[in-house]
């Protein structure tokens, strides 16, 4: 069994596993209604043979039967507790009424509760869904009160944003779920701040997007020349990297072998030293480039 570093949530000190199987992006689908994509249900099977205990799903990525399926066989096969698996999931198309929404997420995953819940994002809300942030997260904060959700949290919010919401909360957001990289740390220099003195944890999406969407880019000297000097590979530089910074980390992929290399970056006894980090912080800076949100996050990247 793979030893995940844990990391602390802010709201009831509950602890949230640092690497996370993620079940968007590659599997992405955005129809809940569709069959079972066995082809997941066997990777998250596998996936917490090895050791995951924490899987990431959203209402809008059309996965959570596929995440209640693999949860459903492998509780049943493994005799493990509930307990033992944290689930996040988000609420997007569902904003309009985030009760239903999670319960309807709740039926599809075929479970009690989630350890986690995420508005997945911020944007255009009352054009979208006729509802203003304040009154989402009440709505959030009677979920968490009603036990359905353990934890509640927010992913792709601005700094605004979040300045926003803790102007009214009356609990604050666990966890900001955004896309980080090395291309998009320099500019989240004063969200990552404001996270951090709120105790907000940061969960990272696309962790691998600088070597993923945008190869030959300013970093991939310097994770070369890491992945030399460790004896890693880029992908564990990268995640390293993140995981350095404090934050959970979300990868995905259908490969046992590479699911089972992931966990390794958790070890205790391979460690980057600051100064590879300021390394790779710099490289990172000399460019702006994000996969997702593009517009919403305001700016073009660099190419």
């Amino acid at each position: 069994m793979s030893n995940v570093p844990l990391l602390t949530l802010s709201t009831n000190n509950a602890s949230i596993p640092q690497i996370a199987f993620g079940t968007g992006t590659a599997w992405y689908r955005g129809n809940n209604e569709s069959d079972i994509n066995q082809t997941l249900v066997d990777s998250i099977k596998a996936a917490l043979q090895m050791g995951y205990r924490h899987l990431d799903a959203a209402e809008v990525y059309g996965t959570e039967k596929d995440v209640g399926e693999a949860i459903k066989q492998y509780l049943t096969e493994s005799k493990e507790q509930r307990s033992s698996l944290f689930v996040t999931t988000k609420v997007f198309v569902g904003l309009g009424n985030v009760q239903k929404a999670a319960d309807d997420s709740l039926k599809r995953l075929q479970l009690d509760y989630v350890d986690l819940y995420l508005v997945h994002a911020p944007f255009s809300l009352k054009e979208k869904f006729g509802v203003t942030l304040k009154e989402v997260w009440q709505h959030m904060e009677q979920l968490l009160q009603s036990g359905k959700v353990k934890n509640i949290g927010v992913s792709n919010f601005r700094l605004q944003d979040v300045e926003e919401l803790l102007s009214f909360a009356k609990v604050k957001p666990c966890v900001n779920q955004i896309e980080f990289h090395p291309y998009v740390n320099a500019q989240s220099k004063e969200l990552l701040e404001y996270c951090k003195k709120n105790k907000i944890l940061i969960a990272s999406y696309a962790p691998l997007a600088s070597i993923i969407y945008h190869k030959d880019g300013p970093v991939d000297p310097i994770i070369e020349e890491l992945a030399k000097k460790y004896g890693k590979s880029h992908v564990h530089i990268l995640l390293k990297w993140n995981m350095s910074k404090g934050n959970v980390v979300i990868t995905t992929s259908s490969k046992p072998d590479r699911l089972k290399s992931y966990l390794t970056v958790g070890d205790e006894d391979f460690k980057l030293t600051d100064d590879d980090i300021r390394k790779i912080d710099e490289a990172g800076a000399k460019l702006y480039f994000r996969k997702y949100w593009t517009e919403e996050m305001g700016g073009k990247t660099s190419h």
